[in-house]
């Protein structure tokens, strides 16, 4: 006779969520991995990255791929949620073609790969501004992306809109840091908000799984506990 506790086990571990992590690399990506590997609640996460990365956790599988040949890992696609933390700036993009290939065609694509393969709940770390219809490149961009992904179908959607990242970034950048030190003089909807806070943020919603499409504002980031 089996142990009851042992079919018990494999029971719970059989329903626990399957995600696709794609940014694991990045600011918030790298917070997101940690949170859902050291969560019991969350079964395998696999991370799609662009570099190879070292991983600790059994738990996670990383899958190294061109980001312009994402049609040949759709099968590795199959989750039931996806958290979307891919990004660059247009600096580092070098124009604004690649910024938007990396902040809009990329996840696009991510999405409709993923919703082929049955994913229930898309998460996507957006930006504070983000409008379709707005003059600023960076934030039409950024809700030309929510609209679309919006209206994909998914049981739940959950947009994070945060505003300027705190955390220890590879690279220097000199506006930021300023930027960062008089963070305290804006308004709240607008001051920092720690990538580790975005990170619980996603988390709390994954879990929640709200259905429709859903907004966490820089305020409820910035309160995420």
């Amino acid at each position: 006779m089996p142990d009851a506790s042992s079919s018990s086990h494999d029971a719970v571990a059989s329903v626990r969520p399957v995600v696709l992590l794609v940014g694991a690399t990045g600011l918030v990506g790298q917070q997101c991995l940690k949170l859902l590997t050291e969560d019991p609640a969350v079964g395998t996460v696999r991370a799609l990255v662009r570099r190879p990365m070292a991983i600790e956790s059994s738990k996670v599988q990383v899958r190294v791929v061109n980001f312009d040949r994402l049609e040949q890992h759709a099968e590795w696609m199959a989750a039931d949620w996806v958290v979307c933390a891919l990004g660059t700036t247009r600096g580092k993009a070098g124009s604004k073609a690649a910024f938007r290939q990396v902040d809009f065609d990329y996840p696009l694509q991510v999405a409709q790969l993923a919703k082929a393969q049955g994913a229930r709940h898309f998460l996507l770390v957006s930006a504070v501004g983000a409008n379709a219809r707005s003059r600023v490149f960076y934030n039409r961009v950024k809700g030309e992306l929510e609209e679309a992904i919006g209206g994909m179908g998914f049981d739940s959607v959950t947009f994070a809109q945060p505003s300027l990242l705190a955390g220890e970034r590879a690279e220097f950048r000199l506006g930021e840091r300023i930027a960062l030190k008089l963070g305290g003089l804006m308004p709240e909807r607008l001051q920092p908000v720690s990538a580790r806070q975005v990170a619980l943020g996603l988390l709390n919603a994954a879990k929640a799984g709200r259905p429709g499409v859903h907004v966490l504002s820089n305020t409820e980031l910035r309160r995420a506990t």
